[in-house]
């Protein structure tokens, strides 16, 4: 078995809307891909997430693939409005369960839990969330607009 070497070139951008994206580790895409989709990958290529919340695109590649959000086992948050749709893909907080429990206790604990569970060694971000990381910073954002909101 050869090993490729890994590509440090990611001057790519999202060929639907030019987004620069963030590079993402295959494990992610191996991870959340359809089985149809995931027949397509190709695991030499470097892949990024594209950012932009208008654009279908979730992934795409220094060779032009790309694979939609229609492409994705789960919804993809920062790319969807619906309040189910996760915002923590490992403990199962969407945007509806923290508006729930800011309305019946006046306080949110997604945000402790969640941290709890990741300094124990619990979290799988790198499989179940699209974005291949920690969804701390989603979660905080969230947190601010709902604060904005009222």
């Amino acid at each position: 078995m050869q090993i490729e070497p890994i590509k440090f070139d990611l001057g790519f951008s999202c060929p639907e809307c030019g987004d620069k994206g963030r590079a993402m580790k295959i494990i992610t895409l191996k991870s959340l891909l359809l089985p149809s989709a995931l027949a397509k990958l190709e695991p030499s290529a470097s892949y990024k997430m594209c950012n932009n919340k208008a654009c279908s695109v979730v992934y795409f590649s220094d060779n032009q693939d790309v694979f939609e959000t229609k492409d994705i086992k789960v919804e993809v948050y920062t790319k969807s409005e619906d309040e189910d749709c996760p915002v923590c893909y490992c403990f199962g907080w969407t945007k509806k369960r923290v508006v729930q429990e800011l309305e019946e206790t006046g306080r949110t604990t997604a945000l402790e839990e969640i941290t709890a569970h990741t300094k124990a060694g619990r979290c799988g971000c790198e499989v179940n969330n699209p974005e291949g990381s920690c969804c701390i910073g989603n979660l905080k954002h969230l947190l601010e607009s709902i604060a904005k909101e009222s």
